[in-house]
């Protein structure tokens, strides 16, 4: 039996990123983020939904780029951390022992723990209610060399624990079950 509830947000998971943004280290800030997905595959882009009290929301509308970090399980403690607490008043890369690194294109800074960085441009700010889009284009994408598959090429998160959000906790992915396109692939189509 099912039950009606009120409308809301409950599409879950979702991943738990932790997004960077400032072009001058003084303003360096990192935002947890799990209002964040993809929207187009060509050209590449996505977005976040940021609350425009937030310290990051001006930063972000100012300069008009960001990077969006992927998260794993070793870095849970770190994106509650820095979702809890604002860059008004603390220093998030220090006080999270995380490393700011030069990205390719934009300005903003990547997090060096990070097994991912999406490096964005916004394109547009759509005003929704509680929170603002910001929809951008992915102009440089930096991976994490030690998720890199030798033989394929292709990277590999999973090895890596990611961080996903489910209405007010945190889980690390569980156990691959497939690829896409494995139900009907060969022979033996099996249902789950």
């Amino acid at each position: 039996m099912k039950q009606d509830w009120k409308p809301g947000t409950v599409i879950y998971p979702l991943p738990a990123v932790l997004v960077t943004c400032g072009t001058k280290e003084d303003e360096y800030n990192i935002i947890t983020v799990a209002w964040t997905g993809t929207i187009c595959t060509n050209p590449p882009m996505c977005y976040i939904s940021v609350r425009p009290e937030r310290y990051s929301y001006d930063i972000i509308k100012r300069n008009m780029e960001f990077v969006i970090n992927l998260t794993t399980k070793d870095m849970a403690f770190a994106t509650d951390w820095c979702g809890v607490r604002s860059g008004r008043n603390y220093r998030k890369f220090e006080e999270m022992n995380l490393t700011p690194g030069r990205c390719t294109i934009v300005n903003a800074p990547l997090i060096e723990e990070s097994p991912l960085c999406i490096e964005c441009k916004v394109k547009e700010i759509l005003s929704l209610g509680s929170h603002d889009m910001f929809i951008s284009d992915v102009v440089n994408v930096r991976a994490d060399e030690q998720y890199l598959n030798a033989q394929t090429g292709k990277f590999e998160l999973a090895e890596a624990s990611p961080l996903v959000y489910v209405h007010g906790k945190y889980y690390a992915l569980g156990e691959e079950i497939g690829k896409f396109g494995w139900s009907v692939e060969g022979e033996n189509k099996k249902r789950l």
